[in-house]
């Protein structure tokens, strides 16, 4: 049985959302962490935690890329 609290599961998300980005990006967890709170994307993945956590991992890493590109205007 699962019985985390909502912040546990969002917690849990972030922290697997770091692992695949870094093994996307072949670098360490500590860069990944940074990249995300300098993109503020650990705030996007909170604030869309319901949508995105329903997603496949492609479409989560897609989406994070999409994100980043949008915040350094590569969009």
């Amino acid at each position: 049985m699962n019985h985390m609290t909502e912040s546990e599961k969002i917690l849990a998300f972030i922290s697997f959302c770091i692992e695949e980005y870094k093994y996307r990006l072949g670098a360490g967890g500590g860069k990944v962490a940074d990249l995300f709170e300098r993109a503020g994307v650990i705030d996007y993945l909170v604030a869309h935690y319901d949508i995105l956590h329903s997603m496949g991992r492609e479409a989560i890493l897609k989406d994070i890329d999409q994100f980043i590109d949008a915040r350094s205007g590569k969009a």
